[in-house]
């Protein structure tokens, strides 16, 4: 996870240095807020719903917080507290929700390499290549 300057995202030389090593050639940002985010009852409840990508998922909280819920290796949860500043990467294949906090309120940066492709595969999507990768990393990391 990274911490950068979320006030000033827009001319941080650490992001734009970030963004270049890792290629994240696209970006736009979301509010997550009752009065900001269309069906925001029905997109909540999506984002809390189990699921996986076949690519990573990049997130760097401008505003607000919240959590992102992934699974371990012995597949329990592991809560992880985002606030402004915040960016993690979360890899293709791993399983993970997102919710907010008691606040209910977030500005997030997403980010992507390449084109976006922001297809959810809700659990059990375990016979994606992208899973069988992540499975194999969690197992060599281990050791």
């Amino acid at each position: 996870m990274y911490q950068l300057d979320a006030d000033n995202y827009e001319t941080d030389p650490d992001l734009a240095r970030i963004r270049k090593e890792k290629n994240y050639s696209w970006m736009d940002i979301i509010t997550i807020h009752k009065d900001k985010l269309p069906n925001y009852q029905d997109k909540i409840k999506i984002f809390y719903e189990e699921h996986l990508h076949l690519d990573d998922e990049i997130r760097y909280i401008l505003e607000g917080s919240g959590y992102f819920d992934v699974r371990d290796k012995d597949d329990k949860w592991i809560r992880i507290f985002m606030e402004k500043g915040d960016m993690i990467t979360l890899p293709a294949g791993i399983y993970h929700r997102f919710t907010l906090d008691e606040n209910n309120y977030v500005k997030a940066m997403r980010l992507f390499v390449g084109e976006p492709v922001w297809t959810a595969y809700n659990r059990p999507a375990d016979h994606f290549p992208a899973r069988g990768q992540y499975i194999q990393f969690l197992a060599q990391a281990a050791q």
